[in-house]
């Protein structure tokens, strides 16, 4: 009995053993599938990205962005066409208060450039106008007053000095008797701060030639150096501020068909320039 219990369960268990043979193809199965799922998830992952991309292309169209498909919703571009109109709106008031201050400035400053300006002339005037005084007053001392005599311009303080206070007939060098009376002329041209100064010379409409001299554009040129070479003797008179011209006879103060006109004309001129002149 026992032997024949024995063979039976070996032969249940042997038949048990057979049973798991469907395990095989389970397990083929199971690695099917993992590489199927393998593949699913590469696939997945690749889709993800593409999935993501085209997500955010949505967002931004239904929000009114712009995305990767360059899409602008009417809504968002109605809108900034709106803002931009009224963004220039406020900047051409802007400009326009801009430009209306600047020009309420640039007006208030020439009208205070021009008062300053005013000042300036009247006050160099006012100075002139005591140099004036203080030549007149050596011209009367010296009894000078049919050879010498002021007068102020808009070109500024013309000293007149006639030729024969200085130089003999036809002559550009200053006579020995007179270069006194051109030293104290050089002390009235002192001044703090100096002015510019052109000395010119000029002649009657006689003609001239001699050694020293082929026209009267050379002897008045020649007799306006000589006279501001005794000038600048003063150490306190700078060359710099000082010219030199000569006029001939084109230049002439007086009619040259009378012996008085003619005597008027050859003279030496002082020329005190107002400080605002260029």
């Amino acid at each position: 009995m026992w032997e024949i219990m024995s063979k039976r369960k070996k032969k249940h268990q042997e038949e048990h053993h057979v049973d798991e043979s469907w395990l095989l193809p389970y397990a083929d199965l199971l690695t099917l599938l993992l590489a199927l799922f393998i593949v699913l998830f590469a696939m997945s992952s690749v889709d993800a990205v593409k999935f993501q991309q085209l997500s955010k292309t949505f967002n931004e169209v239904f929000t009114g962005g712009t995305g990767i498909m360059e899409y602008q919703s009417p809504i968002q571009e109605e809108n900034t066409e709106l803002q931009d109109e009224k963004n220039e709106d406020k900047e051409k008031e802007k400009g326009a208060v801009a430009a209306l201050s600047g020009n309420e400035q640039n007006s208030l400053d020439q009208d205070q450039a021009k008062e300053i300006e005013a000042l300036l002339k009247a006050r160099d005037k006012e100075e002139l106008k005591q140099l004036q005084d203080k030549v007149n007053a050596y011209i009367k001392e010296k009894d000078l007053k049919n050879k010498l005599n002021t007068s102020l311009t808009d070109e500024g303080l013309l000293v007149t000095i006639r030729d024969n206070v200085l130089f003999a007939s036809g002559k550009a060098t200053i006579r020995q008797e007179d270069v006194q009376t051109a030293k104290e002329i050089s002390d009235l041209l002192v001044m703090n701060p100096p002015r510019n100064i052109i000395i010119s010379g000029h002649t009657d409409n006689v003609p001239i030639k001699n050694a020293n001299f082929e026209s009267n554009w050379e002897l008045s040129v020649m007799r306006a150096v000589e006279f501001m070479k005794i000038l600048l003797k003063n150490d306190e008179l700078n060359p710099r501020w000082f010219s030199a011209k000569g006029f001939g006879e084109f230049q002439p103060a007086a009619s040259n068909d009378t012996a008085q006109g003619k005597a008027r004309n050859r003279r030496v001129e002082i020329l005190i320039l107002p400080r605002n002149a260029g």
